[in-house]
């Protein structure tokens, strides 16, 4: 039989819909739809039903919703939310980077610190050494912290391999949790995250590998959803980028590039180009970068995450959203420049460093989070259909508390798919 579970005396139901939408873009992103005092009814892993406790007991579904085998929450003073969609992470990887931090510290740029080796280049050596029993089992710790935390989706990269071998190890890693994972789970081949040391001085070289032998069989054997490149200064250019995507379209790879994060780096041209799902980073963007942008299908994801820990200039997040471009938030949680996938941290960060109001945070982490997994129609709303993940709240005073309490944990339940994991 399937779970059921009935949620009472919700102090406020957050970002319901009562049809499916895409995203909210520009003004749209400001207005957010309520319920206070609600209840929500859960059946067969999917939203039901739900509404105002003034007309509970006048529902046609009031019998079955009161059935014995229906699970009761009383949620009185707490918050009901859709899970949090995090679009852009790097969580299979093996070992920490914290020396490098300490670095950054003392003042050597991202960049510097990938030319002596480290960076990406330091987290491949550590893949490499690594078994996937060990890299699936780290991985699935940091992902039932995340779920502890409030998110119900994410998005997982390859790209510490840099060759076959071991882009391969890391998309079938992904594939297991896939498989075993409570969380919604997308999986994008990264293959062009840096060049590796044995390629140095031999880049064109390396992207061929990329074409003519790991999209082919990162295809043939189905473990991607998604194709990215980290398209910028020093790293892939336009015209590599260019090339990768086109062959990543040719088998059924859409595009997820990280895109102007050091320098204006036609990434988000070239993204747009490919009808890229997202174009991530965005810390370069100008007048003419959101306009091709506004006329696009492609989502704008910016990471205050990476800023943030980097020390880095922030994207110009209010300019774009006032210029109507939508917004998705995401952690980027890595070991180098991002070393944590708290969702409700990443609020706190768009609300201080990005002037976002409550309301754009929570469309931004939610529904827009989710479209830029391809996932809008299933998740990222209180919408009747959709896949019950959501969170309860412990006891707030106001949705602005959620990114107001920067450090708290404020998740006191998880479900997942219609059933309660914490």
């Amino acid at each position: 039989m399937k779970n059921k579970i009935l949620i009472l005396n919700i102090k406020k139901l957050v970002s319901i819909k009562e049809k499916n939408i895409e995203k909210v873009s520009g003004k749209e992103m400001s207005f957010l739809e309520n319920i206070d005092n609600a209840f929500l009814f859960i059946k067969d892993e999917k939203i039901h039903s739900f509404g105002k406790m003034r007309d509970f007991h006048t529902n046609e579904k009031i019998e079955e919703m009161t059935s014995l085998n229906v699970k009761s929450i009383n949620a009185k003073n707490k918050m009901v939310f859709p899970s949090f969609c995090d679009s852009h992470t790097h969580l299979v990887y093996a070992g920490s980077r914290e020396i490098e931090y300490i670095d950054k510290i003392k003042g050597l740029s991202y960049e510097e610190i990938a030319k002596r080796g480290g960076g990406i280049l330091n987290s491949s050596r550590l893949i490499n050494k690594t078994s996937e029993n060990l890299l699936y089992r780290n991985a699935s710790e940091r992902i039932n912290e995340i779920i502890k935390l409030g998110t119900g989706a994410v998005e997982i990269k390859s790209g510490y391999g840099l060759s076959l071998k071991d882009e391969l190890k890391m998309l079938r890693v992904i594939k297991e949790l896939k498989k075993d994972m409570p969380i919604s789970i997308k999986s994008t081949f990264l293959g062009a995250h840096a060049v590796p040391l044995k390629y140095k001085g031999r880049q064109k070289e390396y992207v061929d590998l990329i074409i003519n032998e790991m999209i082919p069989k990162v295809a043939e054997e189905n473990l991607a959803d998604y194709i990215d490149v980290f398209c910028d200064k020093g790293f892939f250019t336009e015209e590599e980028t260019d090339r990768i995507l086109e062959c990543g379209n040719k088998y059924g790879l859409r595009g997820k590039i990280h895109a102007n994060e050091l320098d204006f780096s036609g990434g988000i041209q070239v993204g747009v180009k490919h009808n890229a799902l997202s174009v991530d980073h965005l810390e370069f963007t100008g007048k003419e970068e959101i306009e091709i942008l506004k006329n696009s299908q492609t989502m704008p994801t910016l990471l205050p995450g990476a800023a943030f820990f980097l020390g880095m200039k922030y994207p110009p997040a209010r300019k774009m959203i006032d210029s109507g471009l939508a917004i998705a938030l995401a952690s980027d949680f890595n070991p180098g420049s991002s070393p944590s996938g708290n969702m409700q941290f990443i609020m706190s960060l768009a609300c201080i460093k990005f002037k976002m109001i409550t309301e754009e945070i929570i469309n931004a982490v939610t529904l827009n989070g989710a479209y830029a997994m391809g996932m809008s129609d299933k998740l990222g709303s209180i919408t009747k259909g959709k896949i019950a993940n959501i969170f309860i709240t412990k006891e707030i005073p106001s949705i602005e508390f959620m990114p107001y309490s920067f450090g708290s944990n404020l998740v006191e339940k998880v479900i997942l798919n219609g059933k309660i994991i914490f």
